[in-house]
């Protein structure tokens, strides 16, 4: 017995030069994948998270919902149509996206984060809509598709936006008072009006602004793999680029190393992409020497 507990001293010691060197830093946090709705990977995500910011750890989670979105729309009889990985979004549709997003899946994270964080820490939910978070214009269409290499669709895309601007003041005065912001991934427009936005590039953007010690995407996959299929622990730039131009980064994986590529050159220390198939993959990736995933760097 008492040999069990030494041996969870020192797991518990082997954190602390982390602790120590992250104190007060920022994270952020793209949370989707099986992650988020198997209900065990859920509560230890959820634990995780509280767990770095009672260490002292600023934490932000920006969350996707895709296969809800699609659910939902078609009980409401409305077919799901993507153009390159992108969601056609008409009016009908960006109503059904906000509903979902800003609605059930936000508020279903924040009631789980709150169940573990105990007293003076809260999680709060916010749309990119509330206090003007995250100004966007419709996306780019022509430029997006040709930087991904693919031929650029007729059809109009509807309201997929892109980030303009983050307004880091509202998420640093949450911060300030231990809140945990979870932020849907909606932006709005010039108007008023709403625009669907791809979940890692809000988080990649928000990790931008706030000049984050760490963006970190909870995936589905192990992380980065090269063209044998074997995981890269550590990806430097160069080696990144090299993979993409030579096809072996494609598919889901191909934006969130773009975003996380541009995240390192406006200042986040590292970028992570893990399985959040695996209990507790935050507190592993980030508090031990092996990681558990691949780590991008500059």
């Amino acid at each position: 017995m008492v040999e069990e507990l030494v041996f969870k001293a020192r797991i518990l010691q082997s954190a602390l030069p982390y602790i120590r060197e992250f104190y007060g830093k920022t994270f952020v946090i793209k949370y989707g994948g099986s992650a988020m709705t198997e209900e065990s990977l859920r509560e230890s995500f959820a634990k995780d998270v509280v767990l770095l910011r009672y260490v002292g750890i600023r934490v932000v989670i920006v969350h996707g919902g895709g296969p809800k979105i699609s659910q939902t729309l078609e009980k409401f009889g409305i077919k799901p149509h993507f153009m390159g990985g992108l969601r056609k979004t008409d009016e009908d549709v960006i109503h059904v996206v906000e509903m979902v997003l800003s609605g059930d899946i936000n508020k279903d994270i924040v009631a789980l984060i709150n169940k573990y964080s105990g007293k003076n820490i809260y999680a709060v939910g916010l749309s990119g809509r509330d206090g003007q978070l995250i100004k966007a214009k419709k996306l780019d269409k022509e430029a997006y598709f040709k930087s991904l290499g693919l031929e650029v669709p007729e059809e109009d895309i509807g309201y997929v936006g892109q980030v303009e601007g983050v307004n880091v003041e509202l998420l640093y005065a949450l911060m300030e008072k231990a809140y945990i912001p979870v932020i849907a991934p909606i932006g709005v427009g010039d108007k008023g009006e709403a625009y669907n936005i791809n979940a890692d590039l809000v988080a990649s953007h928000i990790a931008m602004a706030l000049r984050a010690e760490k963006l970190i995407y909870l995936t589905d996959t192990e992380g980065v793999k090269d063209k044998e299929g074997k995981l890269i622990s550590t990806l430097r730039k160069e080696e990144a680029l090299r993979l993409i131009s030579e096809g072996v980064i494609k598919g889901g994986m191909l934006p969130k190393l773009r975003s996380a590529l541009e995240a390192l050159e406006a200042g986040v220390k590292k970028v992570h992409i893990i399985d959040g198939k695996i209990f507790h993959s935050i507190l592993l990736e980030v508090f031990t020497q092996e990681g558990i995933g691949t780590e991008i760097v500059e």
